[in-house]
């Protein structure tokens, strides 16, 4: 993937290397020493025996956002260093957001007719504080739909490929495009939607039903922020689209339960297949159009 001449997104708040300090006292910061018992938050008990560092989502930020502000308000605001940071790692991903930027600022509203208004990306280590509650390395990636913004421990990209089979260049920006892909919903509307349904459902099962809907819409809208930045920048190499479905495979519901449990219960999946994923992320790279995304009436 050529990257390097992205523009990159002064909408980086680089909280790695923090220390963080609670309102009782007690310190937060790399690695969450300290705490005990890691909190998962709603709907990733299911995946008990599984480091959830593996999945990619932010459907149970969605789940848990009115309770998370109250946690998020008994901790103290981090010091950050704002705009793009100088490291190879961080200039990576300030650029794939800065193009995430440039191309959503396109392509919504001219598909939808919405104007797109920037998330901001906060970039990690160990633990932080959002306004849906604690963001600890081990839940992975998130979208926050309360503050807006999207939590990343760039150790998330190490595991990705030393434990799960995935990596590479787009395999990493096919993450945090998804993590925007969330933004999008809910810059349209869904995510709201899906709480309030949610709220009104009558089972757990379909509860998760619509939490798959999110994350494999959000995988569809990764690939169509993929479609059109191709076409405006050619900066797809050979393997990119390889490496990026085998990242999906690796992180569907299907296979992450069997590798931990030996069973596979599809009532209890949250995010999708490892079939779904790869279908709905090759949906969007082949369409490049929103409105092929919904995952929702798909079901």
């Amino acid at each position: 993937m050529k990257w390097e001449d992205f523009q990159s997104s002064e909408n980086i708040e680089d909280r790695r290397g923090q220390q963080q300090v609670a309102s009782g006292g007690r310190r937060v910061g790399a690695g969450g020493l300290g705490f005990g018992t890691i909190i998962i938050l709603g709907l990733i008990g299911y995946f008990t025996g599984i480091n959830p560092a593996v999945l990619i989502g932010g459907a149970e930020m969605v789940n848990n956002m009115r309770r998370g502000s109250q946690e998020a308000n008994e901790q103290s605001a981090p010091a950050s260093k704002p705009g793009a940071p100088n490291d190879q790692l961080g200039q990576f991903v300030s650029k794939v957001l800065g193009e995430n930027e440039a191309v959503w600022s396109q392509v919504l509203p001219a598909q939808k007719n919405i104007r797109f208004q920037a998330p901001t990306l906060v970039m990690f280590d160990g633990q932080t504080y959002s306004e849906c509650g604690a963001a600890r390395a081990a839940m992975g990636p998130f979208y926050c739909p309360i503050d807006r913004k999207i939590y990343l421990d760039t150790a998330f990209f190490r595991d990705l490929k030393t434990k799960f089979g995935g990596g590479g260049d787009f395999a990493y920006a096919y993450v945090i495009s998804h993590e925007m892909g969330h933004h999008i919903e809910n810059l349209l509307g869904i995510l709201p939607q899906v709480q309030r349904a949610q709220a009104r459902a009558s089972s757990r099962s379909e509860a998760n039903a619509l939490s798959v809907g999110v994350e494999l819409m959000a995988d569809c809208l990764a690939g169509v922020w993929a479609a059109n930045g191709n076409a405006r920048r050619q900066f797809l190499e050979k393997g990119d689209v390889e490496r990026a479905i085998a990242t999906a495979q690796a992180i569907g519901d299907d296979r992450l339960q069997r590798a931990s449990q030996g069973v596979v219960v599809p009532d209890s999946f949250t995010h999708g297949s490892s079939a779904q994923r790869v279908e709905w992320l090759e949906r969007g790279l082949q369409s490049g159009k929103i409105d092929s995304c919904n995952a929702f009436s798909a079901r």
